[in-house]
């Protein structure tokens, strides 16, 4: 079970409950994956509601990856997200709030 108060979010992933995290390592993953220049551009765009596939794509993959995951973004395209594209979306905002945030 993740723990939120270590910025953990679950993801069921193809059927089994993973860890996601975003971790510094992680956190340096996504800056590359999405070019951007600063990680706060990208909190931005989920407060503003301008967060594309694209940006939830990568941050479920950087704190899947930063939970331990050995996966790719390749393998995540084929993969079955529990609740599918809204839960994913969830997921990515919660991975950001827990990363910069505090536990609700």
């Amino acid at each position: 079970m993740g723990n939120p108060w270590a910025g953990e979010v679950e993801v069921l992933l193809d059927g089994e409950v993973r860890v996601a995290k975003l971790t510094l390592g992680a956190l340096a993953e996504l800056e590359a994956a999405l070019g951007a220049e600063t990680l706060v551009d990208l909190v931005q765009r989920f407060e503003a509601g301008r967060v594309s596939s694209r940006d939830v794509l990568a941050l479920v993959v950087a704190g899947l990856r930063g939970g331990g995951w050995r996966g790719t973004a390749a393998d995540l395209l084929s993969a079955e997200i529990g609740g599918g594209a809204v839960a994913a979306a969830r997921i990515a905002a919660e991975l950001l709030a827990r990363a910069f945030g505090r536990a609700e």
